[in-house]
């Protein structure tokens, strides 16, 4: 049974065709991976199915009484409310149905005999219901969403107010998983998570019963929780059945039977066009080359298929600095209360070390504090002589500068294509250069953020989840870059596959928390 049919859908944005008409369908059970470049217009199509944007043309056909459950990049939550209580919303008609039964209860102290019998069987029918859908078990559903995605150790009686955007995501997930929709749809539901909780989100996603359509980079996630993978490219939506692996290799052989093809019917319209090139003008031959002519005439063209512009990440070194890089002597960070025992550590040149551990235990935080841009609780931290930050923060930046203006304003001595040519050689186009930061996709923004960091010369490179949002050939370029860097590295990534194989040392969090994990 199909439970969303998409037909012949185009739209545009600011100039750009976004989808050219692309159709689509979702079956019963089936796990969809959509998959593309950043900027290739994934989130677009979500919020085309979702009725937040109407397309330029096209149908959308959704089954009766369909539940839907979106989590997108940019969903908030409302303010004033605990952990626990915005994951009971999840359940919101479950305790509509308790206040109507109770209220039922309360009728019963003065009524017939005939509205009693008629208010008991109403009760039995909200009592069996409630039982059936497991409402007696809610906190406990709860307790467990929250501890399989890390909300238990920040506590669920935490004000939802005083969360990071990382931890928000977390709630909004949870809630999401919570209301066990009969579709779910999921736009980048790693990005805030460490290993430990995408390992239960893939559990989670590998045994839901129903429909799921997934917008993921993190490729090895993405592999263990599709059975059907939609690929967007050039405005169009192609089906593939099996997992991401399955698609790499299906989609390689459609590209090269397709430049076979193309070569062949070149080939063959370069004959014909020698042909008829020889023989119009000869009566003995001219109704042969007029057959030739509308053979040629007839052909539906193939297009050789397009390379996709690939970025190229690399960072400028700066001068040696010291030996040491940075002196750490116990050091306490944190803000309002400790988060860490005291820390004694030193960072050398040259080394690449990876930051790992259970998100909310002070990653980021131990990061601003080491290059001084929070103050410690105690201790301090001593940096070497001719150290030179380039610094990349989690956070998005959504300014109103297009992102032209965004890297020029902080390097006006470069001349407008000098600035054009940094920011194509990160893999953005015309479009994405003169689109306003705050409309950019996530990679798109995450791209114009480290091209500013590769305008300057730096020994010490500081990165905090730089792949969220990454495409795939983003990552693959960033992996090289570091790799290729001569100088320092302090890297924060949930993802052990982009960075096992990078560096010389792990730190991890959990050794040095005062929480309990």
């Amino acid at each position: 049974m199909s439970i969303l049919t998409v037909e012949h859908v185009s739209h545009s944005f600011g100039g750009r065709q976004i989808l050219d008409d692309a159709s689509f369908r979702l079956l019963k059970g089936e796990h969809i991976g959509l998959v593309g470049a950043n900027g290739e217009g994934k989130s677009t199509f979500l919020n085309i199915i979702t009725g937040k944007l109407m397309p330029d043309e096209g149908k959308i056909s959704w089954c009766k009484r369909i539940t839907t459950g979106f989590l997108d990049q940019y969903s908030t939550l409302s303010q004033g409310k605990t952990i626990r209580e915005v994951l009971r919303e999840a359940f919101q008609y479950m305790y509509d149905l308790e206040a109507e039964m109770l209220a039922d209860y309360d009728k019963m102290a003065d009524c017939s005999e005939e509205e009693m019998n008629r208010l008991l069987e109403d009760v039995g029918d909200i009592q069996e219901s409630l039982e059936n859908n497991g409402f007696y078990m809610i906190d406990a559903k709860i307790e467990e969403y929250a501890n399989g995605l890390g909300l238990g150790e920040i506590g669920l009686d935490r004000d939802v107010t005083d969360l990071s955007g990382g931890q928000r995501a977390k709630v909004l997930l949870a809630k999401v998983l919570l209301q066990n929709p009969m579709i779910l749809i999921l736009d980048e539901p790693t990005n805030f998570l460490d290993e430990n909780h995408i390992r239960w989100l893939t559990n989670f996603l590998k045994n839901y019963k129903n429909a799921f359509i997934l917008v993921s980079h993190d490729v090895p996630f993405l592999n263990e929780v599709t059975n059907v993978i939609y690929h967007v490219e050039d405005a169009t939506l192609t089906r593939y059945t099996g997992n991401y692996y399955q698609f790499m290799e299906m989609h390689a052989l459609k590209k090269q039977q397709q430049d076979q093809a193309y070569e062949r019917q070149q080939k063959e319209i370069a004959n014909l066009e020698t042909f008829i090139a020889k023989n119009k003008a000869r009566a003995a031959t001219a109704n042969l080359a007029r057959s030739r002519q509308k053979r040629l005439d007839k052909l539906d063209i193939i297009e050789k298929s397009r390379e996709k512009i690939k970025p190229s990440f690399r960072f400028r070194e700066g001068r040696t600095p010291d030996r040491e890089v940075l002196v750490v002597k116990d050091l306490v960070i944190g803000y309002d209360m400790p988060l860490t025992r005291p820390l004694n550590l030193l960072v050398e040149r040259n080394q690449k070390i990876a930051i790992r551990g259970v998100n909310g235990l002070g990653k980021s935080t131990l990061l601003k504090t080491l290059l001084g841009i929070i103050p410690p609780v105690s201790g301090q931290v001593t940096h070497g002589q001719f150290v030179e930050v380039g610094y990349f923060q989690q956070e998005e930046e959504n300014s109103d500068k297009t992102a032209l203006e965004e890297v020029w304003s902080e390097f006006p001595h470069l001349s407008n294509s000098e600035v054009r040519g940094e920011l194509a050689r990160c893999g953005l186009t015309a479009n994405h250069i003169s689109s306003l930061m705050k409309v950019l996709s996530g990679g798109e923004n995450a791209k114009v953020r480290l091209c500013k960091l590769m305008q300057k010369e730096v020994n010490l490179l500081v990165l905090d989840e730089p792949t969220n949002h990454l495409d795939v050939d983003a990552k693959e370029s960033l992996h090289d870059a570091i790799a290729a860097f001569k100088g320092t590295v302090l890297l924060v990534s949930h993802e052990p596959e982009f960075y096992q194989d990078l560096v010389t040392d792990i730190w991890s969090v959990e050794d040095w928390t005062t929480k309990i994990i």
